[in-house]
């Protein structure tokens, strides 16, 4: 694996499943499996170093509820793991790092109150909080930040993710996280002009791409694009991309 690009196979859970969102629509759910775990083990065991947990249920109505599930990934493998989904105060940061967490992914909240994850950059450490900005363009083409596991807008229809992400490199933000939500779970490929035009607006952060990821070649060409890593979730699940070889990009 390059030392300076991570890929994160990605495990999302629903009613303790597995499963996968086309597009973030909780209506379109193909279901993997019933043993997270396990397959975190999989994951271990073909080389990967990290993983990119998300609690789905949570990321709908708030309340992390993977904590017994984290423990286990924690206590079987040798996985770092980011997780997140519900993340709503700063009790539910301190419980996931204190749970095991390496990285808390802070989505809905990052776009809400800004200045308050800002601030846990700042007490907890910029290794140890990822920004999930995921986005969607609007008619006009201007990128857009849902939140509420991506079924709503941000309150203020104005936020854009260019002024979002210009207030959290001010902020010191080390580990961004963003998802073109057109092509989540659609094994479309990723969305590689996004990425170049985030990496030029913050080059000193560490952009995770996410969202479409089909193959070794759109590993790379994230890479390519500015990327210090990829989230990977539904081409590993079905067989189309090898972890361990994903793992070589």
């Amino acid at each position: 694996m390059s030392t300076d690009f991570t890929v994160y196979p990605a495990i999302d859970v629903r009613d303790g499943r597995v499963v996968r969102l086309r597009q973030g629509d909780y209506a379109r759910e193909t279901r993997y499996g019933d043993d997270p775990c396990a397959l975190a083990e999989t994951y271990a065991n073909a080389g990967a170093a990290w993983l990119h947990l998300v609690d789905l249920d949570a990321a709908r109505v708030g309340g992390y509820t993977l904590q017994v599930l984290l423990r286990r990934i924690k206590s079987q493998t040798a996985l770092r793991v980011q997780t997140g989904g519900g993340v709503r105060s700063a009790a539910d940061v301190k419980a996931l790092l204190d749970g095991g967490a390496d990285r808390v992914v802070i989505g809905s909240l990052a776009v809400r109150e800004p200045d308050m994850v800002s601030a846990w950059i700042v007490q907890y450490g910029a290794e140890r909080i990822v920004v999930a900005l995921d986005t969607r363009a609007d008619a006009d083409g201007r990128w857009r930040l849902p939140v509420h596991g991506w079924t709503e807008a941000a309150a203020n229809e104005g936020v854009e993710l260019e002024s979002m992400l210009s207030g959290y490199a001010a902020a010191n933000l080390r580990h961004l996280l963003c998802t073109d939500i057109s092509r989540d779970g659609m094994l479309s490929g990723p969305n590689c002009e996004l990425y170049r035009e985030l990496h030029a607006l913050a080059p000193g952060m560490s952009i995770q791409a996410s969202g479409g990821m089909r193959d070794l070649a759109d590993a790379r060409a994230a890479r390519e694009a500015g990327c210090s890593g990829a989230v990977l979730g539904r081409a590993l699940l079905e067989g189309k991309l090898d972890l361990a070889e994903a793992l070589t990009c």
